[in-house]
């Protein structure tokens, strides 16, 4: 077969730019488990207000003479786990939202396969619960 597209059939060019392999999805893959690093911030600390914070039965340190469900450490530490949770979530959205959009689209790229593999931006997260939860983490 010859490499000289002048050289060829007229249908054979047709055939070799239907077969020819799509762009590959390692880059779209890669990039969005690395963004998953970061990300482990603002995943942890909503899981933290979630579990720890909002099953309490007070809210301020007035409730914690009267309550059987309150902790002074949990109380404290609150305010500064939301503060963390809004900075970082927002970083990590930032980051997303180019990375994932800003950046394919500049450079003509296809939509789907960076968004498609956005999901994946929780899998280290998930991993690290893997871990826990098996034992070897603790």
């Amino acid at each position: 077969m010859p490499t000289d597209h002048t050289m060829q059939e007229p249908g054979e060019t047709a055939v070799n730019e239907r077969w020819r392999p799509r762009r590959s999805l390692w880059a779209p893959v890669l990039v969005n488990l690395v963004l998953g690093v970061p990300a482990l911030v603002p995943l942890y600390c909503a899981q933290w207000l979630l579990t720890e914070y909002l099953p309490m039965d007070c809210r301020s340190s007035a409730d914690i003479a009267g309550s059987t469900n309150c902790d002074y450490h949990t109380l404290d530490h609150a305010g500064p786990m939301v503060v963390v949770l809004v900075l970082t979530g927002a970083f990590v959205l930032t980051l997303m939202v180019v990375v994932n959009i800003a950046l394919p689209l500049a450079r003509g790229r296809r939509l789907r396969s960076w968004l498609g593999s956005a999901a994946l931006l929780l899998v280290p997260y998930a991993a690290l619960w893997a871990l826990y939860l098996s034992g070897l983490g603790r």
